[in-house]
């Protein structure tokens, strides 16, 4: 068992994450910073997790296995956040790769700036297949107010986030009901309830792997994740809600109707995305003219070009 003076205490839910696993694990072993351990929470899983976290276990006595009934990626990562020892506490999904300097430098950062209860970097995605893309995600990092985790999530994703333990000793953990835009809701409560900032630093810290999904119900699931994040956010702060709901919802619909671009998805799916954003608030076109003409020129053309040309693939 790690000391309990760690420092770091990295907490990977995993549920028949065996593809991946090792990447994600080996991404940790690279840290420069080792005053860490590492809490494998594997979520019921039907294949070989447990066995290659198992395998990493005897290899690393830093690196520990709990094994539980599936519960869903937010329980288990407040069962992480429950074992875990360390001062602060990182997350990393069973599939994305920490950069070796990720936690040297969010570890110093936390310590220059002790306001900060999260921090987080620029985030790269990656191939399928793990190979760069050479996207790199450009986000909002400073002066994060609750209402901008309403939009779109300035972290990117969960595996970007390193915490203060005295976050998590103040509030309340991931909501386990939520399997998406979870992390947005409990950032959003963090910035509603507490005097911890959030903020990002200028370097990229970690890769993010694209999903090989792409059916149209993936994205009607998110779509819905949102919307069980705005009505939570709506009993932490309704004025607020109220006030950012419409333009908040037709900036995450512009969203989805990009995804459907990128999926190679029916036209039909676009369409419905991006004209339920424009009816929600039209004026979007004026706040972010540029992002919003050109997914309305690329969703509204591609359902042209199938008018014209039905038996084409996309």
């Amino acid at each position: 068992m790690a000391p309990s003076n760690t420092v770091v205490s990295a907490v990977i839910p995993a549920y028949n994450a065996a593809q991946f696993l090792s990447e994600t694990i080996e991404s940790v072993l690279t840290q420069t910073f080792e005053d860490w351990e590492l809490i494998i929470i594997d979520d019921g899983s039907t294949d070989n997790t447990a066995e290659i976290a198992e395998h990493y276990c005897k290899k690393d006595s830093r690196i520990r296995l709990f094994q539980q009934v599936n519960q869903g990626v937010s329980t288990a990562r407040n069962t992480g956040v429950g074992l875990a020892q360390g001062q602060f506490i990182a997350f990393l999904d069973a599939d994305d790769r920490w950069l070796p300097k990720k936690l040297a430098t969010h570890i110093e950062h936390l310590n220059l700036n002790p306001q900060v209860g999260v921090s987080f970097g620029r985030v790269e995605f990656i191939s399928y297949g793990g190979k760069p893309t050479g996207l790199i995600a450009s986000t909002r990092l400073t002066n994060l107010r609750a209402e901008n985790f309403l939009y779109n999530n300035p972290t990117i994703t969960t595996s970007n986030l390193v915490v203060r333990r005295e976050v998590f000793q103040q509030l309340p953990g991931f909501d386990q009901d939520m399997s998406y835009s979870e992390d947005m809701e409990w950032l959003f409560r963090v910035l509603c309830n507490t005097q911890w900032k959030i903020e990002g630093l200028d370097h990229v810290l970690m890769e993010y792997r694209i999903t090989e999904r792409g059916l149209s119900s993936d994205l009607y699931r998110i779509e819905e994740g949102w919307k069980k994040l705005i009505a939570k956010a709506q009993e932490n702060a309704p004025k607020l809600v109220n006030q950012h709901y419409p333009l908040a919802q037709a900036t995450h619909l512009r969203y989805l109707a990009r995804q459907t671009l990128r999926l190679g998805l029916p036209p039909q799916v676009g369409i419905d995305f991006m004209t339920r954003a424009l009816r929600s608030d039209w004026t979007l076109f004026f706040k972010e003219p540029r992002r919003t003409l050109v997914t309305s020129l690329a969703v509204y053309g591609k359902y042209l070009f199938a008018g014209f040309y039905p038996n084409f693939k996309f």
